[in-house]
């Protein structure tokens, strides 16, 4: 398994020397192989959409590829094959598919959301359940991944609205942007290096092994958090995608050669929970709020120790205002602590270090002790 595990890696960083300003996207075709998903590339014609996904087929030997322009007048005989002569004179209704979809390992559609409805019902199928009805006979396909592309998405009350939904991993591309990497592009000549291959049964075996790697409570945990945030901000998505999502976490992971997944591959989730690309930027902010968030937290309850710290400071015309102030304080800095005492817990079960949690709690229980001295030097006057 290691061996197959560094061959992934290996085709991975192939790749992205082959294809600029397409690591994202390379990353999550890996993933998208491991975890049996489907990928969605969204953009203009001339960026390599469907050249990536030929040769990530063309790494898997053994593996069939099966590519197709759809467009309004396409038929279901282009893409699952045509009746069978032979079939009918049997009075039977099929189709040969020798060659088509139903066979392939990989496929690319382009133009993905042209599909007729006679098309849309069966590819449904073969998407989610990996069934093609052939007449009578249910054909078990052994599609791995389909590869859709598009230049724009259909609107959510469009009947197309749960072929978008099958695509769990999208991405938009767009024409090369950085001046540099477009020049090595047109330096770029083909050379017939050798490649590194995986083997159909190598991937096989490796798309089991990967369902070992464990997910932490506290990774589940931030995905609930993602979730909750990101309902506040409109962005709701089905139990089914979060669910799948887990799926391609451990994919990430176990190219990484990890056994549990990290809050470093929660990433990826970036592209997986958008249904507008207009929504990204959300999503990406709501994700590094869920992952780092703690420490904003810590800051806000720091700065409001040093509030309390500065309204006890302050001249009071009667000792009785000072000594209510005081205790109101020390009430407000307990609940401070433990909300400290909270974020420690939970950064504790994520393994993170406690350092700047215990010098910040430091910080305020200095607060705290200096504000009961006070009172208490206070106390001390009175009597």
């Amino acid at each position: 398994m290691e061996r197959a595990v560094e061959k992934l890696r290996k085709i991975r960083e192939e790749l992205k020397g082959d294809f600029f300003e397409r690591d994202e996207v390379i990353e999550g075709a890996l993933c998208a192989l491991l975890s049996r998903s489907h990928i969605l590339l969204i953009g203009p014609p001339g960026t390599a959409k469907s050249l990536l996904a030929h040769e990530m087929c063309s790494r898997i030997q053994g593996a069939r590829y099966f590519q197709w322009l759809l467009t309004k007048f396409t038929t279901p005989e282009e893409i699952f094959g045509a009746v069978s002569l032979r079939g009918l004179e049997n009075d039977e209704y099929r189709r040969v598919i020798t060659g088509k979809l139903p066979e392939a390992h990989i496929a690319f559609l382009d133009e993905v959301f042209k599909a007729s409805s006679s098309i849309l019902n069966t590819l449904l199928t073969i998407m989610n359940e990996r069934i093609f009805y052939n007449g009578t006979e249910v054909v078990r396909v052994p599609l791995i991944t389909l590869f859709g592309a598009s230049n724009e998405l259909p609107s959510e009350e469009d009947e197309l609205e749960a072929l978008y939904d099958r695509f769990l991993l999208r991405y938009v591309v767009d024409y090369i942007r950085e001046d540099f990497r477009f020049l090595k592009m047109l330096q770029k000549e083909d050379t017939s290096k050798e490649k590194t291959l995986i083997t159909l049964e190598e991937l096989n075996e490796c798309q089991s092994d990967m369902l070992k790697v464990s997910v932490p409570s506290h990774i589940l945990k931030l995905i609930a958090r993602v979730r909750a945030e990101l309902r506040k901000k409109g962005i709701v998505l089905s139990d089914r995608r979060y669910k799948h999502s887990v799926l391609v976490l451990k994919a990430r992971a176990y190219i990484e050669g990890k056994k549990e997944v990290g809050e470093e591959d929660l990433s990826i989730l970036e592209n997986v929970l958008w249904r507008s690309p207009s929504e990204r930027s959300e999503i990406q902010a709501v994700l590094h709020q869920s992952i780092h968030g703690y420490r904003d937290r810590l800051r806000e309850l720091l700065i409001q120790a040093r509030e309390l710290e500065s309204y006890v400071k302050r001249p009071w015309e009667e000792e009785e205002m000072f000594i209510k102030a005081s205790i109101e304080a020390q009430t407000k800095l307990k609940h401070i602590i433990a909300n400290v005492d909270s974020i420690a817990e939970e950064c504790r079960e994520r393994g993170k270090s406690l350092e700047e949690i215990i010098r910040i709690r430091d910080q305020i229980e200095r607060i705290q002790k200096d504000i009961l001295n006070k009172l208490v030097s206070g106390k001390e006057e009175m009597t």
